[in-house]
């Protein structure tokens, strides 16, 4: 049994399938979704991008609810063209693809803009001539991304097929949780979900500060550090197989504390 015990802050679902993973490696988690996904309603301008998908060179999808959002809403009878290139955040995301895109390529380590820009498949398809590429996400983020593939020559545009939102919850939720189950470290999935607990932590954000924070690239893990917080851990990855090999690599902070 781990000395572990996390807050989960991920969208309700997604915690649930990682508390259960968790739980089989001996791993307490509780969860506080500080994301809840709401779809966006399909307009005649979202349509359009889909009847016209065939026309990219290359779509990039950079999360499981987007993939399964494009899935739902991909035309009946659609293919893949043989030379469109398609990349996905993670193993995860890539899988949900899987349901209807036959070809999908994703980083094999950090799942991050980073890690898709190094992608072969990637790089191949900025090689033709004024590619074009359609990145497939949430409102908001992913700018980075956007700005890395333009200075490469890509024509950019963009599919927000959802919207993440900050579920209603009292003041002092997260840390009267924390005290409540003793949790000594706290799962960030996004730079969202990073503002989403600043925002619910309010004056609480001075003492969850000092729990140990497990982020999922190096951008999030820069913006922990720049509000606070104190230990923070870079997973390189979003998956439960990546959180679990720093939960075994890294000490409690009580051990941590003890051995310093």
């Amino acid at each position: 049994m781990s000395d572990w015990r996390l807050l989960l802050t991920r969208p309700a679902e997604e915690s649930q399938i990682l508390a259960a993973t968790l739980a089989a490696h001996g791993v307490f988690s509780s969860s506080l979704p500080l994301l809840a996904i709401e779809p966006l309603a399909a307009t005649p301008e979202q349509r359009a991008v889909l009847q016209q998908l065939q026309h990219y060179t290359a779509v990039i999808v950079v999360s499981k609810p987007a993939a399964r959002l494009l899935c739902q809403r991909l035309p009946q009878g659609w293919s893949q063209p043989a030379a469109q290139q398609w990349l996905a955040v993670g193993a995860a995301t890539a899988q949900v693809l899987g349901a209807r895109v036959a070809n999908v390529s994703w980083p094999e380590t950090g799942e991050d803009s980073e890690g898709l820009l190094q992608l072969p498949s990637l790089l191949e398809a900025l090689q033709i001539a004024q590619p074009r590429v359609l990145i497939v996400k949430g409102e908001g983020g992913r700018e980075l991304l956007a700005q890395h593939l333009r200075t490469r020559g890509g024509s950019v545009h963009y599919l927000s097929l959802y919207q993440r939102t900050l579920p209603h919850y009292t003041a002092g939720a997260v840390l009267a949780r924390v005290r409540d189950e003793q949790l000594n470290g706290l799962l960030i999935s996004s730079g969202q979900g990073l503002e989403h607990l600043l925002k619910l932590a309010a004056d609480d954000w001075s003492q969850l500060a000092r729990l140990t924070l497990f982020v999922p690239s190096a951008r999030v893990a820069a913006l922990a550090r720049a509000a606070g917080a104190q230990c923070v851990v870079d997973c390189h990855g979003a998956s439960a197989m990546a959180l679990l090999a720093d939960l075994d690599a890294d000490t409690v902070p009580a051990q941590r504390s003890e051995k310093g």
